[in-house]
């Protein structure tokens, strides 16, 4: 039989643990993993010994928040398999997955540097990330979108090198417009000019030299100019949702 209050208890104990999470995320990304665990505490607003009672050391605890990252990002790829052609859920998941792994460099960057990761743990949520992966690149090369040669430790490690390279380039937008190029290589050989992929970056200068074209501000698409009224900013309902979703969370 279960104690009175005990269930009150282990919820507690769940809001803690996510909230000491939450708290190491965002100051891993702001200053690197040299944080101590009493700042995490203090920003957690939880006690020392809470944080120590969850994550006896500092690896256990960025373990636990990679882990946590990573079956974030399976989620992510069963959401974008639902909701677009085989071809866009895969370039338009791993663009997504690019952008989120440039806030978590420094993290990222103390595991690679020691040889003894990943533990059983990590381990676990890399393997679901790599078979969700793989799901999605099936599916975009039985649609042919994909060149036939492609494996998912390719992606995975283009993946890496390209959110190395975002985070590098001293412009945010011109960045993300090479981590697409780089995409694109991946790309099956057309004979037909290939339609550019929607992706979550946000990129600047429309505008192509002599022609005056035009380009949707979210997802890159060439726009139809109108002769007359407002120039449109957005290829449709969907873009414009998501950029007005955006600048709220910012």
């Amino acid at each position: 039989m279960t104690a009175p209050g005990a269930g009150v208890g282990r919820a507690d104990a769940r809001q803690n643990r996510e909230a000491v999470l939450r708290a190491a995320a965002k100051l891993f990304a702001e200053d690197g993993p040299e944080v101590s665990l009493a700042r995490i505490a203090q920003r957690a607003g939880v006690g020392a010994g809470t944080v120590y009672r969850h994550f006896p050391s500092k690896e256990i605890l960025i373990e636990a928040l990679l882990a946590r990252h990573l079956d974030g990002l399976v989620d992510l790829s069963d959401q974008w398999a639902a909701r677009a052609a085989p071809g866009d859920a895969l370039f338009g998941f791993l663009l997504e997955v690019i952008e989120k792994w440039v806030g978590r460099r420094h993290v990222c960057d103390a595991l690679t540097a020691d040889r003894s990761w990943p533990h059983a743990m990590l381990a676990a949520a890399a393997e679901r990330f790599g078979e969700a992966l793989e799901r999605l690149l099936r599916n975009a090369e039985q649609a042919g979108a994909v060149r036939p040669d492609v494996r998912p430790e390719d992606l995975t490690a283009l993946a890496v090198g390209a959110a190395a390279l975002s985070s590098a380039h001293p412009n945010r937008a011109r960045g993300m417009r090479l981590t697409r190029l780089l995409l694109d290589g991946l790309r099956a050989p057309s004979v037909t000019e290939v339609a550019p992929f929607r992706d979550v970056s946000r990129p600047v200068g429309h505008e192509s030299a002599g022609r005056g074209r035009q380009h949707c501000r979210e997802c890159g698409a060439a726009l139809r100019v109108r002769g007359t009224g407002r120039p449109a900013r957005y290829c449709g309902p969907t873009c414009r949702q998501r950029a007005r979703r955006r600048r709220i969370a910012d």
